[in-house]
């Protein structure tokens, strides 16, 4: 990658891919042991359970899905576009996401399934919202890719190949803070419950704030 990735998007990254990952593990230990923040493997057990002819299990499954979806058409309707630029409303999306996960505490509460939907539709409104940027991807809900660019940076290294070092670095970053995010988050369900959706509903609303007033800054630098 070429392009010197500015501090924001190094930030933004990270914390929003903690963020994730307490999201995944509150959502993993809260809801039936399955999967919030990235639909692989919820998308093979929803055909597993519509074989078995579980009804109640394909109906959580699919409205995790489809939440999901709902969640990144959200961040379509407001941000947009798909590749990461400073002066996007980023700041109402992630606004947005931290009113869905104090949402999805209280149905948590009550023992509805509509919590893990809300927590979905946050997850894929952040997936969308953070796409590209400079030829990055970045995708701070779910770390296939992440480990697939990490394997092939490996690869080219072996073979003595030019690295996209920067584009490793990020990988690198989100990997990392996604796994502390899921150390974080089952550490407080241990002991809150799904009450612990209230930290990143809490952290969501601060980097959102953070963005805001960090793009203010810059349009003051910009005009100064």
């Amino acid at each position: 990658m070429g392009v010197q990735l500015p501090r924001w998007v190094w930030i933004g990254a990270g914390a929003l891919a903690c963020i994730a990952g307490m999201v995944n593990a509150v959502g993993y230990l809260g809801f039936e042991h399955q999967a919030i923040t990235h639909l692989t493997g919820t998308t093979t057990l929803l055909g597993a359970a519509i074989a078995n002819g579980d009804v109640r299990a394909a109906t959580g499954l699919a409205g995790v899905a489809l939440a999901f979806v709902v969640g990144a058409a959200l961040s379509g309707i407001i941000v947009q576009d798909a590749t990461l630029q400073l002066g996007r409303r980023y700041g109402v999306a992630l606004a947005v996401e931290s009113t869905l996960l104090f949402a999805s505490v209280l149905l948590f509460r009550r023992q509805e399934v509509a919590g893990a939907w809300l927590a979905a539709m946050a997850c894929g409104l952040q997936n969308a919202m953070a796409t590209t940027y400079s030829g990055a991807i970045v995708r701070t809900t779910h770390l296939s890719g992440m480990f697939t660019d990490l394997g092939i940076g490996l690869g080219h290294a072996l073979r003595g190949l030019p690295l996209q070092r920067r584009r490793l670095a990020l990988c690198g970053l989100i990997v990392t803070t996604f796994f502390a995010g899921g150390v974080l988050g089952a550490f407080l369900f241990f002991r809150l419950h799904t009450d612990a959706l209230l930290v990143p509903a809490i952290l969501t609303g601060v980097v959102g704030i953070g963005y805001v007033a960090y793009r203010h800054r810059a349009r003051h630098r910009a005009t100064a």
